[in-house]
């Protein structure tokens, strides 16, 4: 497994979600099959949370949909930073 995860367009991932994508080979090889585009939203979604609860809800919410195969964050209108 990587030592380092690959970024963002505009955004670099935190360390909470850095540990959560290290942490397991199968959401690690997602992340770093996602285009940069869609790695960018991801972290704009979690970080744009204004609650811990729904930060670490966000990232939970990423590691099922990467289990269950999606690769994109879903019901939200993208990255304002773009």
């Amino acid at each position: 497994m990587n030592k380092k995860i690959s970024q963002g367009t505009v955004h670099k991932a935190p360390k909470d979600l850095q540990k959560i994508v290290m942490s397991s080979s199968g959401i690690q090889k997602i992340w770093e099959d996602i285009t940069p585009l869609a790695r960018n939203e991801w972290i704009c979604w979690i970080t744009s949370a204004k609650k811990q609860e729904t930060r670490e809800r966000r990232i939970n919410i990423m590691q099922d949909k990467f289990k269950k195969g999606q690769r994109r964050s879903c019901c939200w209108a993208g990255c304002p930073h773009r």
